[in-house]
């Protein structure tokens, strides 16, 4: 079976330092648990950032520091998240663009957010997909429900994307698609050719759609993002989430893609060709 790409997602904008002690709330932090997922078989690293006191930041500056941290300590492809947190502006989640990651979310439509709405309408949508393209930086498709491929398809027809691209089914967040195998089977028959995929499922359903995806051929993220426990009542760090995925993949006869691999399957430049990366 084609190699397993883990992304790790290790701190997402909306989990507290009073609900686990393991969140990455520093650049420092964020570099040291790239270090260690990497070893537990991640690939790819889904980046948010936090103020020390636990708050949520689009900061180009903060970013500009984990980046230099993340680098410092693994070979990770480094994707950062242009969803941001709810309440940021279209213009500051988009900011951290100017720093050319070498990938970014590109979440493709506006969805329930647990009692907020997270908006992504095709004027912002179409903005940041801009820049990302100005600045040569690869998206990830963020899919909430079956209609966002739709739009994805409309930004296709607009030249503003082409297929295929990298998707991540992000299932089971309240307001959006529930998180169940026969979701995601109808979400990858509609997928456009060519397209590799992974599923993001939040809280419980974390475990069981990951081992689905493996199985089915995806690819997976894990992390406190979406999923703060490794079993009832017990919380858990980002390895030993990406560990578990790991030894699930062994089991199901799926090798691990390293960072170099994966940068191949996603059509990035190998790690060496690549610029300094970001600036201070």
């Amino acid at each position: 079976m084609n190699p397993l790409i883990i992304t790790v997602a290790p701190v997402g904008a909306e989990i507290t330092p009073d609900q686990t002690p393991h969140l990455a709330l520093k650049p420092e932090q964020l570099g040291e648990v790239a270090e260690k997922c990497q070893a537990a078989g991640a690939s790819i690293i889904h980046v948010h950032c936090r103020n020390d006191d636990g708050s949520n930041t689009h900061d180009k500056a903060r970013f500009a520091q984990a980046y230099k941290e993340i680098r410092s300590h693994s070979d990770l492809i480094v994707q950062f998240s242009t969803g941001g947190a709810i309440g940021m502006t279209p213009e500051e989640r988009a900011g951290v663009l100017d720093l050319k990651p070498e990938m970014a979310t590109l979440t493709c439509g506006t969805v329930n957010f647990g009692d907020d709405i997270f908006e992504n309408s095709f004027p912002i949508m179409r903005a940041i997909l801009t820049k990302m393209n100005e600045l040569g930086v690869r998206p990830e498709l963020e899919i909430f429900d079956k209609g966002h491929l739709s739009n994805a398809r409309r930004l296709a027809r607009e030249g503003l994307l082409t297929f295929p691209q990298h998707v991540d089914f992000v299932l089971g967040v309240p307001g959006g698609l529930d998180a169940s195998v026969s979701n995601l089977t109808d979400l990858v028959a509609y997928l456009p050719e060519g397209c590799t995929w992974s599923v993001a499922a939040i809280g419980r359903a974390q475990l069981p759609m990951s081992t689905a995806a493996i199985a089915m051929g995806g690819h997976v993220r894990v992390g406190l993002e979406d999923n703060m426990y490794y079993s009832r009542g017990q919380l858990a760090t980002n390895d030993e989430l990406v560990a578990r995925a790991a030894r699930i993949a062994a089991e199901l006869g799926r090798p691990l893609a390293t960072p170099a691999k994966a940068r191949e399957m996603l059509g990035l430049r190998p790690l060496q060709e690549q610029a300094s990366g970001a600036l201070m």
